[in-house]
């Protein structure tokens, strides 16, 4: 990191990428050269969801990810409390593919 001081990077962010897509699932599988995350929104009362984003990344920035999102879960618990993990009814994780963890 100390070797790109000072050097700055212009990332573009348009309209539609801003607004987002909602999900309350994530299903994660690997291989031995990438990690594929699936966003998916789960509908209550609905038999049938949809992939809304994936995003497919070396093993290397997986890391760097969770990391990242580890450190910012730590930051946001400290300034507005402990984020309560409720449970939630099993979900059939075979969508095609093999079995992932979210």
């Amino acid at each position: 990191m100390e070797k790109n001081k000072g050097q700055q990077l212009d990332i573009e962010l348009d309209q539609e990428m801003a607004d987002g897509v909602y999900s309350n699932l994530a299903i994660i599988n690997h291989s031995n050269t990438e990690f594929i995350v699936d966003f998916i929104n789960i509908m209550p009362g609905m038999p049938k969801a949809k992939v809304k984003s994936r995003v497919i990344l070396t093993p290397q920035h997986a890391k760097r990810l969770m990391n990242a999102l580890a450190e910012n879960v730590h930051r946001f618990e400290e300034a507005h409390g402990e984020i309560k993990d409720y449970e939630q009814p099993t979900i059939p994780m075979n969508f095609g593919g093999t079995t992932g963890e979210a």
